[in-house]
């Protein structure tokens, strides 16, 4: 045996041996990348879950503490306000704090703008019922005008929901 020969044959099993660790290498990094890319997408699935779960709460609350204050708005035109009737407004109103609160930090931008609107308005709203459940309205405050702003605030509502409903892939944007 020559050396050529040798030198041949240890080149041989060296690619061999050398392509067995080329190709294990590369499953290694193809599975890593396969791995990855599954979590990605559990990752992607479970934030479109709780934000699912969020912006449904937060839209049912919005709305109950809307419903709510136009109740409060009637219960102030027929008769004194009792203290139930106040606990029931409050538990809507708090409801609706802690629904936003989480959305702040769930929602993206776009949603959290509306979100933001529709709370502000909300508790503008609550703010005039407040002061005219004690006697003591702001300039122009009356019945008439908390009632018409409660009235507005629906379609701030609406404007939210669309929000949500696209980010979440339900509807598309128009």
């Amino acid at each position: 045996m020559d050396l050529s020969s040798v030198v041949i044959a240890v080149a041989g099993v060296g690619g061999t041996l050398g392509g067995a660790l080329l190709t294990q290498r590369g499953s290694e990094r193809a599975k890593r990348r396969e791995i990855e890319l599954v979590r990605s997408h559990e990752e992607i699935r479970e934030n479109r879950s709780l934000r699912r779960a969020c912006y449904t709460e937060l839209n049912r609350d919005a709305r109950q503490f809307t419903t709510a204050l136009n109740r409060h708005l009637h219960v102030m035109r027929e008769r004194d306000v009792e203290d139930a009737d106040r606990d029931t407004l409050d538990e809507a109103k708090n409801a609706h704090r802690d629904r936003y609160s989480e959305a702040q930090m769930i929602a993206p931008d776009d949603v959290l703008t509306r979100a933001h609107a529709v709370n502000q308005a909300l508790n503008e709203v609550y703010g005039q019922v407040k002061r005219l459940e004690r006697h003591e309205p702001g300039p122009g405050e009356t019945l008439d005008s908390a009632a018409r702003a409660q009235h507005a605030v629906w379609e701030l509502l609406r404007v939210m929901r669309t929000a949500m409903r696209h980010d979440l892939g339900v509807s598309p944007r128009r």
